[in-house]
């Protein structure tokens, strides 16, 4: 598998990034099932893995750290940090992007890891409650200390990778190198913005969701169970009554057609469409099965004429989100209606 430069870190990784994040209980895959997808995706020429303390609230983690022990030193291995480490939701003081929760989350992924070090440690969220220089002084010190190679971020909006790259400068801070936004056929915003942001400043770009939660497999051409697991937590995106779910069918209906003039599958269309951005270094894929894998894998070659793009842009225009909800970050000014008014006169 070709390997691409990581931005201008310095790594080279494969243009496949293996996510982990249905490893554990929230894919209901123990060790036994993960351990041989980790193996077969390195075997197959995959360097990159991208995991997260929140995945199964560590569980992930420490799955990833056993499978990956005794072969450490092939891999390019990232990890997050930012959202509460317990089930509820509710950890104010083991979330956020403040330096004592990245102080201590850092300790404690590197223990689920069996490592002493990791290559990428990204912020996984912005965090409107901690002042963006105070993140970025904790993960210098982290950089500094040996801890961590290279910090970055992931689904930050365009102005806040320009903001920390100023902030970095002014201070004297190591500044972050990579961005991980949402990125598909189904969702194209990261292209208005974020994509040209991170080549103006050379930001290695690893993009997650290429299938769109699995609209862009078809696995929700048909009837969707919405009490159903992430059906359930995330009814905005898949409920089939709302606007922009049916603009995603409608599209979908659409590729599957392209697809087959093309001569490949949905699948291997959306993984191709990601990969083929200049701004994408590496494309994260989450298969919980090997077959999964196996499948990801059979199209990692594929390449689309540029007819084939010019398809796709008539379908889904570049820039394009058609359904507001798959953004996977809303700033407060738009989620909290008392930033948007003035109070009441005195």
């Amino acid at each position: 598998m070709e390997l691409r430069n990581l931005g201008r870190t310095g790594m080279k990784v494969s243009p496949l990034c293996l996510g982990t994040m249905m490893f554990g209980a929230w894919g209901e895959c123990g060790y036994d099932e993960s351990a041989p997808v980790i193996s077969a995706a390195l075997d197959a020429g995959i360097n990159f893995v991208d995991t997260a303390d929140v995945y199964s609230w560590g569980g992930c983690e420490e799955i990833v750290g056993r499978a990956l022990e005794k072969r450490r030193d092939e891999v390019i291995l990232a990890s997050k940090a930012h959202y509460p480490m317990h089930p509820s939701g509710h950890a104010p003081n083991r979330s956020g992007n403040s330096r004592r929760w990245i102080m201590r989350a850092v300790e404690d992924s590197l223990r689920r890891l069996r490592t002493d070090y990791l290559d990428i440690y990204q912020v996984h969220r912005p965090d409107p409650d901690t002042d963006l220089e105070e993140t970025l002084q904790a993960m210098s010190d982290l950089v500094r200390s040996g801890k961590v190679r290279v910090v970055g971020t992931s689904t930050f909006p365009a102005d806040h990778l320009v903001e920390a790259q100023w902030i970095a400068e002014r201070h004297g801070l190591v500044r972050p190198r990579t961005e991980q936004p949402p990125y598909s056929i189904l969702n194209r915003s990261a292209e208005a913005a974020v994509l040209p942001t991170c080549v103006k400043y050379g930001i290695g770009v690893m993009t997650w969701s290429p299938l769109s939660e699995g609209w862009l497999t078809g696995r929700y051409q048909g009837d969707i169970d919405l009490t159903a697991g992430r059906q359930r937590a995330h009814r905005a995106q898949f409920d089939p009554a709302l606007a922009g779910n049916i603009r995603k069918r409608e599209a979908v209906e659409q590729l599957t057609k392209l697809a087959a003039e093309t001569g490949c599958s949905l699948t291997h269309l959306a993984l191709a469409f990601a990969r083929n951005h200049p701004a994408v270094t590496s494309v994260i894929i989450g298969p919980r099965r090997l077959d999964q894998l196996e499948d990801l894998l059979a199209g990692a070659d594929l390449r689309l004429e540029d007819s084939v793009l010019d398809r796709i842009d008539e379908i889904v225009a570049p820039g394009t989100m058609l359904n507001h909800e798959d953004s996977h970050y809303l700033p407060p000014a738009l989620t909290d209606p008392a930033l948007r008014r003035r109070g009441a006169a005195a």
